[in-house]
C-alpha cells in the first residue's frame, strides 16, 4: 500500500462526521435553555455596578420541573427595568422563548401524568403561591 492511500484510507475507514445521536427533546432543550438563562442573569447581576437597574430586576430561580415558574418568568419579561440594555433584553428573548417553550410546546397532555404528578406539583405551587401572596385566604 503506498503512503498516499493510507490515510484515505483511514479516513474512509472512520466514516462521516458524527452528529448529535438524536434530535434534541423537549426536556433538554427546556433544560438547555434554562441553564442559558440562569447563567446570563448571573453574569447580568455580576455586571450590576455598571447597570444599576439589574437590581430591581425580578429574581430568576429556574426550576423547569415545578410549572409554577411560567409566572416567574412572565413577570420577569413584563419588568420594565432595564428596557434599554442590550444584555437584559437578549436575556428577556430567552425567558420569552423558554416561556413558549414550557406553556405551549412541552406541556404534558396526558391525564395520567397529571393524576401521577399532581400531589407533588400542587402542594408546590399552593407554597409558592402564598409566598407571593396570592394564596387563597383572606381575601
Amino acid at each position: 500500500m503506498t503512503p498516499r492511500l493510507l490515510p484515505l484510507l483511514l479516513l474512509l475507514l472512520a466514516g462521516p462526521p458524527s452528529a448529535q445521536p438524536a434530535p434534541p427533546t423537549c426536556y433538554s432543550r427546556m433544560l438547555t435553555l434554562s441553564r442559558e438563562v440562569a447563567g446570563d442573569f448571573q453574569s447580568l447581576q455580576a455586571a450590576e455596578p455598571s447597570e444599576p437597574c439589574v437590581r430591581y430586576l425580578p429574581t430568576l430561580y429556574l426550576d423547569i420541573h415545578n410549572y409554577c415558574v411560567l409566572a416567574r418568568l412572565r413577570d420577569f419579561v413584563a419588568s420594565p427595568q432595564c428596557w434599554k440594555v442590550a444584555q437584559v433584553d437578549a436575556l428577556k428573548d430567552k425567558v420569552r422563548k423558554l416561556y413558549t417553550i414550557m406553556n405551549s410546546f412541552c406541556r404534558r397532555v396526558s391525564d395520567t401524568t397529571e393524576r401521577t404528578f399532581s400531589a407533588y406539583y400542587q402542594p408546590r405551587c399552593a407554597g409558592l403561591l402564598e409566598e407571593e401572596g396570592w394564596g387563597g385566604g383572606d381575601e
